[in-house]
């Protein structure tokens, strides 16, 4: 497959800053991005989170997936109903199942 050229427009300390890096880690900008462009093709999502300002808060996007997939993963698991203090009982439970066994 050939190759093709990317244009992006940084500000020139940006772009300093970036090849110092780079240099720093032994590799060029090309190389940098391709490796950034490889891993969000491969994961199909961005290597670091995103974030939003809304009403004076940050929201992590990433945080609320975990939530909806921890939200989701409850109902399934059949605990989506359980209280804090049966959750903290099973916790302390199972600590303690573990640390009986160390002995």
């Amino acid at each position: 497959m050939g190759a093709v050229n990317v244009t992006v427009r940084v500000d020139e300390e940006t772009k300093r800053d970036f090849d110092v890096f780079c240099e720093n880690v032994g590799m060029n900008i090309t190389t940098a991005f391709n490796m950034f462009m490889r891993a969000v093709l491969r994961t199909r999502a961005l290597p670091f989170p995103i974030t939003d300002i809304v009403q004076n808060q940050t929201v992590s996007i990433v945080g609320k997936e975990a939530l909806k997939a921890m939200q989701d993963q409850s109902v399934i698991n059949g605990t989506d109903k359980m209280t804090m203090d049966e959750i903290n009982e099973i916790i302390t439970a199972y600590r303690r199942e573990k640390f009986e066994k160390r002995r």
